[in-house]
């Protein structure tokens, strides 16, 4: 499967494009330069002790209720507004199918690279604000979605807490995950389990489409 460039939105061109995080290059940059979590009882969102050492966090978005595109679209500016943290680059949107479901629109689903100084609790209580803004609920597992934003990774953390996950335990296994995030950051790596551009056989049975450019700011 060929490797597609990375897609700067036009929203977000006002945004510098860092090439480098705490020094180190963004993976797949030039190199010349949530599941069922909730807001109850969460501690507020504040940033990491350091605002000069940045984590590199992934953030995988989907929708499959209402206008998916434009929903998505949206959600990258609103991704480009939380505080202490700098929206770097995000890919093509892809058309999947639901998996594990039936009767259920397909989705639309993409990733996005984030700078932050959140520590990863803290970003995570932002993705799930957003959610919330976006008329995001829970009805029951799988339920369809105006809005889903998973944390995928921050940097090379593991965690393992009653909220959060890191890396998100199923990105090697899904192809809405895999291929946007090998379009953005081709040479990543998975803590814990190599290079996510191993991980593509395993998911290249799973049914997804890249949308066009035009089709992709409609």
């Amino acid at each position: 499967m060929p490797r597609f460039p990375p897609y700067i939105p036009p929203q977000t061109m006002a945004v510098t494009l860092a090439t480098t995080i705490s020094g180190h290059p963004l993976p797949g940059a030039p190199t010349e330069t949530s599941g069922n979590s909730t807001l109850a009882d969460a501690p507020p969102v504040t940033p990491s002790a350091s605002h000069f050492a940045p984590y590199l966090a992934y953030v995988a978005l989907g929708a499959n209720l209402g206008e998916p595109i434009a929903q998505l679209r949206r959600a990258f500016d609103a991704l480009a507004r939380i505080d202490h943290s700098r929206l770097l680059r995000t890919s093509s949107l892809y058309r999947s199918a639901p998996i594990g479901v039936h009767g259920q629109p397909d989705f639309i689903n993409a990733v996005a690279a984030l700078a932050t100084a959140l520590a990863p609790e803290a970003l995570l209580n932002a993705l799930l604000s957003i959610e919330t803004e976006f008329g995001r609920r829970r009805d029951y597992p799988n339920a369809p979605r105006t809005l889903d934003l998973d944390l995928l990774m921050v940097d090379d953390r593991v965690l393992d807490t009653p909220r959060l996950q890191l890396p998100h335990p199923r990105l090697h296994l899904r192809a809405f995950v895999i291929m946007p995030l090998l379009e953005i950051a081709p040479d990543c790596r998975i803590p814990g389990r190599g290079l996510a551009a191993a991980w593509r056989p395993a998911v290249q049975m799973q049914a997804i489409e890249r949308l066009p450019p035009a089709e992709k700011m409609e």
